[in-house]
């Protein structure tokens, strides 16, 4: 097993991959650029060095700064996490050349899978249904037009790299064609490096916000165990064929008829992991860790039994009655929430300053029941009792999203959640969301009123209480004096 690993990353993943290391006894260094200075990660880390300004091209995306400190530290491995360098090919040939075990696939998988024309190509060879389109990248806009025209209207238009719904544009029409092309120019598996790959289910992920993610659940409500086995296969196929080494996920997309066609791989580890995890009770990061140093995974397929139901939301520092507009800021106080099946992947604390420099992702709330409807039972209550002052977040967003009728019957879609958006909210709903106590100043004047009480009491009762009883001392004393008398 490695001895000290070099997370490449910050946040709530940073913090999750070094508790993850101090459960295996690894030592973990985190690094931090000059926004990070007071983060979570960097004061939970066993070391911390900083690596430059908070543009991240003058930090975590600097391959040679975090080599650097990988070699001053004596780090035997590096964890990239997800975002920045984590699908990037430079990185794990990077740390070949230094002499570090990247922890995740290696760098020629990554570039046979990643690459989403590569992964298409790939998957056709491998008989994996793919969606339809073209299977090579197309630089002139007049041959992807005309291809569109072939295939009917709308279209979506992908680059061949990014991910995180970047770089994706629905495209209506003809007139729409060129400025999109212009800007735009999940099923779980981990496999070990002694030849076993194992699908570990699928997560649901159609509630997405201009193709981003924003709640995620496993298992999906509409996939039948005879499509489970299916998709499992394909993500297997396809990962043995491009000689995958560690946790990815293999995206597809279902239609209406339960069809299923390949989109992309991850070729890393996913910001929804925990919800597999807690309905598999496998710990991810650390068989990514286990996968690296060369052991085997200790599990086949088979055995694989998912229980119960999970559900993540990303909670981020956004202002949803304001297009969603960042909202950095301090963090002046916060509640998390806790009892039965909660579970908080955060990497923040009161007194913090979030940074304007980065993704606002805040938190992940996970809960889990033995039910679809226990679990978002359950993630409502969290969701109540999570409070946070001094930034606004998306909390009331979940709140109204668990409340929807077709959410609750799992009747959802890739652009579900826009449509719900662009809807007007109901009086009853926005009635509800004005009643006294339902906002942070009603909440504020009212702790306020509470003190204010308090001081009162305590005020009269020490004055009532030096008025008309006797003071404790005199009475001690003159019981002294009492006892003194012959």
């Amino acid at each position: 097993m490695f001895r000290k690993i070099l997370i490449a990353n910050r946040g709530e993943i940073a913090v999750r991959i070094l508790r993850a290391c101090r459960e295996l006894g690894i030592r973990s260094v985190a690094v931090f650029s000059e926004a990070d200075r007071k983060s979570l990660h960097v004061r939970l880390a066993d070391e911390a060095y900083p690596i430059g300004p908070a543009p991240s091209r003058e930090s975590y995306l600097c391959i040679d700064k975090l080599m650097d400190v990988a070699r001053r530290t004596g780090c035997d491995a590096l964890h990239p996490g997800y975002g920045f360098l984590a699908e990037n090919a430079a990185l794990p040939r990077a740390c070949t050349d230094t002499g570090l075990t990247f922890i995740g696939p290696p760098a020629d998988a990554m570039e046979s899978l990643g690459s989403k024309t590569a992964g298409r190509q790939l998957a056709r060879r491998a008989d994996v249904p793919t969606v339809p389109g073209t299977n090579d990248p197309i630089e002139k806009p007049a041959e992807a037009q005309t291809l569109a025209h072939r295939m009917g209207y709308p279209v979506l238009l992908k680059a061949v790299a990014g991910g995180g719904g970047k770089g994706m544009r629905l495209v209506h029409s003809d007139a729409e064609f060129e400025p999109a092309f212009r800007d735009a120019s999940s099923e779980a598996m981990n496999a070990d490096a002694h030849g076993r790959v194992v699908s570990l289910g699928e997560r649901e992920c159609s509630v997405q916000r201009r193709h981003q993610k924003v709640i995620e659940e496993a298992p999906s409500p509409v996939i039948t165990p005879n499509l489970r086995k299916k998709m499992g296969d394909a993500a297997v196929r396809l990962a043995r064929a491009g000689r995958y080494v560690n946790a990815g996920t293999v995206e597809f997309l279902v239609d209406a008829n339960l069809n299923f066609y390949f989109l992309e791989v991850n070729t890393r580890l996913q910001v929804e992991h925990p919800v597999t995890e807690q309905v598999t009770g496998l710990d991810l990061v650390k068989l990514q860790i286990a996968i690296a140093a060369g052991h085997r995974l200790p599990f086949a397929w088979e055995s694989i039994t998912p229980r119960g139901h999970a559900m993540e939301v990303r909670l981020y520092a956004e202002d949803p009655d304001n297009n969603f507009f960042p909202s950095p800021g301090k963090i002046l106080s916060r509640h998390v929430p806790s009892g039965p099946g909660i579970r908080l992947d955060d990497g923040v604390y009161a007194g913090w300053t979030v940074p304007n420099d980065y993704d606002p992702l805040l938190s992940k709330l996970i809960a889990w029941g033995n039910s679809r409807e226990e679990t978002i039972a359950r993630l409502r209550r969290a969701l109540e009792e999570y409070t946070i002052t001094g930034i606004k977040t998306n909390a009331r967003l979940f709140r109204r999203i668990l409340d929807e009728p077709d959410f609750l019957r799992g009747e959802i879609h890739t652009k579900w959640l826009d449509e719900l958006l662009r809807r007007p909210r109901s009086t009853a709903s926005l009635a509800d969301e004005n009643q006294p106590g339902n906002s942070a100043s009603d909440a504020a004047a009212i702790a306020a009123a509470i003190w204010q009480s308090n001081q009162w009491d305590r005020h009269s009762s020490s004055s009532a209480s030096s008025s008309d009883q006797p003071s404790r001392w005199k009475q001690e004393g003159r019981r002294a004096q009492l006892d003194r008398l012959p």
